[in-house]
């Protein structure tokens, strides 16, 4: 039925897409090249599992949903833990002699030639998702790496190893206790479960009576089964270990990062201690740029914001300006500019703290207050260097703002971030910080200010009518809405029944036209100027979060949560 057509047209007859998405996805194919199916998972109009589903009625494939399957344990048996992850396959069910496995890329079928030959029987071969896959063989062969099973692996005197190391400053040189197999698994365990569900930061946190571990994902925290209280300090210790701390300095705040590669997949972790009463507190900063998009395209703008900043990104000179609080997804909407206009023909230097991501063809500087080296030193040599393009990570003081104002007059275009609610009181910060509204209003060419909230999951969202309440909150009416149609998921095992999976943003674009530079040199408050940008026809954090719920792409109650 479906065998030998096109893809999509598949997904189209599968009801997952429409016609508008796939031409959308056809556009942006053509640009910049890519497979219309990963383009359209990368838009967050299918699933990965819903990608897979189709390829394999495309290739006559049959599907397999090891997220309901149970395996026997006899058939695990006849295949080893290495072979599962060098072939990356995981076997399914044994019929008539036949051994049927399952497996995630549909190009790389033709290893069943040398399962057959290793395990001595004929071999059959379906199609899974990548992300299933890597889950059951984490679960079924990983099965002794149990959390219970790791923290029963502990016993007293890997503790008091670890504690003899931190307590005692002269026994520094004992660190390599810390490395006790039970301790590195189990803080293993726990990387593996942040990285796998995507989670931003890790906590370990002590408790007069417990120790909490827990995780960031989508922005909420959410908490996963913890140690024993006694563990604390062996597993701060193993982290400072591998953070190259000092493990035996436990009245100081401490930061460093740890690079490692878990499932194949290169980590950066930002490492941050802080003593607190009962012990030290561990935050660990996930940077995974597999799964960070780094593509203007991905970011979720709707069609005009991204044409209008664009747009501004390309202009020779100039400042342009990012604000939101700290976690709104600034710095990747900055990356993503600056990935957009890297070009042979311009020199891009950034300064940062810290950096967050490797950009190609970008020089990138690593702030250093401790050896003086500030934004504003950075910024000072970067144009001694010849660039035609500069990030600052951040405009923190003074000095740092007139130097990226007298880069902009002088022929450069300068990307920056603040931290402002909106971005009409962006140029009152600058003035506040003391940059004359003759400066402002002639080198500040846009501000975007911008919020992250939660997608609704689309392996569980369903249609639902709010309360009256709710849309009251929102500032809608019953009569105003013409029909317009409501989303929310409702929990299952692709979003921990949360509802939710996934990210996208909320954007303030305020481009300074002449108007705006008029309001600016009179001084005028962050009120009027808004009023006049709105007319002019900018679309405010409010009406931004209106659009993307009658999008379907998140609910009333999470953008009540992101935005006032």
């Amino acid at each position: 039925m479906y065998e030998g057509e096109n893809l999509g047209l598949i997904l189209r007859k599968l009801k997952l897409i429409n016609k508008e998405v796939l031409i959308k996805a056809l556009k942006y194919q053509k640009v910049k090249g890519g497979r219309v199916g990963e383009i359209l998972v990368k838009m967050g109009a299918i699933r990965n599992k819903d990608l897979t589903k189709a390829l394999a009625l495309q290739g006559g494939i049959e599907f397999i949903d090891l997220s309901t399957l149970k395996v026997a344990p006899e058939l695990l048996k006849k295949v080893t833990v290495k072979m599962a992850r060098t072939y990356n396959f995981f076997p399914v069910k044994e019929e008539n002699g036949t051994i049927f496995v399952a497996m995630a890329d549909v190009d790389n079928f033709d290893v069943t030639d040398n399962l057959q030959f290793l395990m001595g029987t004929s071999v059959e071969s379906m199609l899974c998702d990548p992300e299933d896959l890597r889950e059951a063989i984490e679960k079924y062969y990983d099965s002794d790496q149990s959390l219970l099973n790791l923290i029963d692996n502990v016993g007293d005197d890997d503790i008091g190893e670890v504690a003899e190391v931190v307590d005692d400053a002269t026994s520094i040189d004992k660190d390599n206790d810390v490395n006790s197999a039970p301790v590195i698994n189990l803080l293993n365990y726990y990387l593996r479960q942040g990285i796998q569900n995507q989670a931003s930061d890790i906590h370990l946190e002590p408790f007069e009576d417990c120790y909490k571990v827990r995780m960031r994902v989508d922005g909420a925290l959410v908490e996963l089964q913890a140690p024993p209280r006694n563990l604390a300090p062996a597993l701060s210790a193993r982290v400072k270990v591998m953070a190259s701390m000092d493990i035996a300095e436990l009245r100081m705040p401490q930061d460093n990062r740890i690079a490692l590669t878990i499932g194949g997949r290169s980590i950066d972790l930002r490492v941050s201690t802080l003593p607190t009463k009962f012990g030290e507190s561990v935050v660990m900063r996930v940077l995974d740029q597999s799964v960070v998009s780094l593509d203007i395209e991905q970011l979720g703008m709707r069609e005009d914001t991204l044409k209008n900043f664009r747009r501004l990104i390309g202009i020779p000179n100039g400042i342009v300006l990012v604000t939101g609080p700290t976690g709104s997804g600034k710095t990747t909407t900055l990356y993503a500019a600056l990935n957009d206009v890297n070009d042979i023909g311009d020199k891009i230097i950034t300064t940062e703290d810290p950096i967050e991501y490797d950009l190609d063809g970008i020089m990138q500087v690593q702030v250093n207050s401790e050896i003086g080296l500030s934004f504003a030193a950075c910024l000072r040599s970067i144009l001694r260097q010849d660039p035609d393009k500069i990030l600052v990570g951040e405009i923190r003081d003074l000095e740092t703002a007139r130097i990226a104002v007298d880069a902009s007059l002088t022929g450069h275009l300068v990307f920056s971030t603040l931290h402002t609610n909106s971005a009409s009181l962006t140029i009152a910060r600058l003035v506040d910080m003391g940059i004359e509204p003759y400066s402002i209003a002639a080198t500040v060419q846009a501000i975007m200010a911008q919020r992250l909230v939660r997608t609704i999951c689309l392996n569980c969202k369903e249609q639902y009518s709010p309360t009256r309440e709710i849309l009251f909150r929102l500032g809608l009416k019953e009569s105003e809405l013409g029909g317009k149609k409501f989303f929310a998921g409702k929990g299952c095992e692709d979003c921990r029944h949360t509802g939710y999976k996934g990210r996208t943003a909320i954007y303030e674009l305020l481009i300074i036209n002449d108007q705006i530079k008029e309001l600016i040199l009179a001084n005028e408050g962050a009120n009027v100027i808004q009023d006049a940008a709105i007319k002019s026809g900018m679309d405010t954090l409010r009406e931004y979060r209106i659009h993307l719920i009658y999008d379907g792409r998140t609910t009333i109650e999470e953008v009540l949560q992101a935005t006032v």
